[in-house]
């Protein structure tokens, strides 16, 4: 089965009588082997009217985080955060080596072709709580990655 990119556009109901709207695009896990207790997901989300992601949930992990990685100095430091803003309108981008989510305490290998379900959870400005619930790809690489690749070195040839 060939790894397609996710794109979901998901209305979350909120406890108002108003709904808001945030798009999920281009979602992966990192696949993980044997005895391997970490791994991270990556995703592009896009809240219409502005939102922060304040979890996440998975079954196949005992313990799923919001993360943040950046230089303090000459230092990679990683840390969770208790939420992650999403401006309205804006593409807030989850990837390697910046913010991502952690699925830790792996409860078993996440094979390259599986899929792993995910559970996102947004407040909205006024405090009301939403969900989203995906299935999302497990990858070694970021699915659209070889195809980008691919495609510059096409345009290099010409």
């Amino acid at each position: 089965m060939k790894l397609k990119t996710l794109a979901l556009m998901a209305t979350l109901a909120c406890g108002t009588a108003h709904a808001q709207t945030v798009e999920v695009r281009d979602a992966w896990v990192r696949a993980s082997v044997q005895g391997q207790m970490a791994t991270g997901a990556f995703m592009k989300i896009t809240a219409r009217d502005g939102a922060r992601l304040v979890g996440v949930t998975s079954p196949v992990a005992g313990v799923a985080e919001v993360h943040e990685m950046k230089m303090e100095g000459d230092i990679m430091k990683m840390r969770a955060m208790p939420a992650l803003d999403l401006p309205a309108g804006k593409t807030v981008e989850l990837k390697p080596g910046g913010y991502h989510l952690m699925l830790m305490d792996l409860k078993a290998a996440l094979p390259k072709d599986s899929t792993v379900p995910l559970t996102l959870v947004f407040k909205d400005g006024k405090g009301a709580e939403s969900k989203v619930d995906l299935k999302v790809p497990v990858s070694v690489t970021a699915p659209n990655a070889k195809a980008e690749g691919k495609a510059a070195m096409e345009a290099h040839k010409h």
